[in-house]
């Protein structure tokens, strides 16, 4: 496996082009493709529904024809990409959790559970205004624009989380049978809560922090993350 191909899988809300700083320097030295998940970009009229969405992960791994992929999930895609690990194992090389590594059990689930009702209630043209202003404010169009054109899941954003909610702990990574890189924004203190553990349930699983970033690392620090992400996949190809 010299060129392992990469499958990237977008977080909340967003669709395939939360990929747009990563897949052009990606895809100068493995095969890369990004996904939209059921009821997300190109799929937004699709149900959501969570085996489904790592069955697309695993015809994403499937169209690229080049063996087992290493797989980055961020935030929600990070959870389905835990799961496309146990319902396709055979398809994975390398698994990158990116603002997903705390536990979706417990207390904990409580506040996210509130928000979810919440947007459930709130106009989406509102929100998507709001997301656009924020994303334009603090990010340049070469980061964001592919993100801004994908449009807002807002209507899948709830049955989305209450899907992921009570469903992940560390225990769900001490079963993944590929290596794992556990990737986070150096300030994303929330979905980096549980790194520790999730690290500690996986013989060889490794924390890599990127400096200054918050939960949208990829946004952040584009280049620190493709860089974490050439690594690791480099690091498997020279091991296989």
């Amino acid at each position: 496996m010299d060129h392992p191909p990469i499958v990237l899988v977008h977080g909340t809300r967003f669709a395939r082009g939360q990929w747009q700083p990563q897949l052009a320097a990606l895809g100068a030295e493995f095969p890369v493709a990004a996904v939209d998940l059921p009821g997300h970009g190109g799929r937004a009229a699709d149900p959501w529904n969570l085996d489904r969405a790592a069955d697309v992960v695993a015809e994403a791994v499937h169209e690229l024809d080049a063996g087992p992929a290493v797989v980055v999930g961020h935030s929600l895609g990070g959870y389905v990409s835990l799961h496309f690990a146990h319902r396709h194992p055979a398809l994975l090389a390398g698994l990158v959790l990116m603002g997903a590594s705390t536990a979706t059990t417990g207390p904990r689930t409580i506040p996210y559970r509130l928000v979810a009702a919440l947007v459930g209630r709130l106009p989406a043209a509102r929100l998507a205004r709001w997301n656009d202003r924020l994303l334009r404010r603090l990010y340049p169009p070469e980061v964001v624009d592919a993100t801004i054109a994908d449009g807002y899941a807002f209507h899948t954003l709830p049955v989305a989380w209450r899907d992921m909610l009570g469903r992940f702990d560390a225990s769900s990574v001490g079963t993944v049978r590929a290596p794992v890189l556990i990737l986070n924004g150096e300030r994303d203190r929330v979905f980096r809560s549980g790194e520790r553990q999730f690290a500690a349930a996986h013989p060889g699983a490794r924390i890599e922090l990127v400096p200054g970033a918050g939960h949208l690392a990829n946004f952040d620090a584009p280049a620190a993350v493709t860089d974490a992400i050439r690594r690791f996949a480099r690091e498997l190809s020279s091991t296989a």
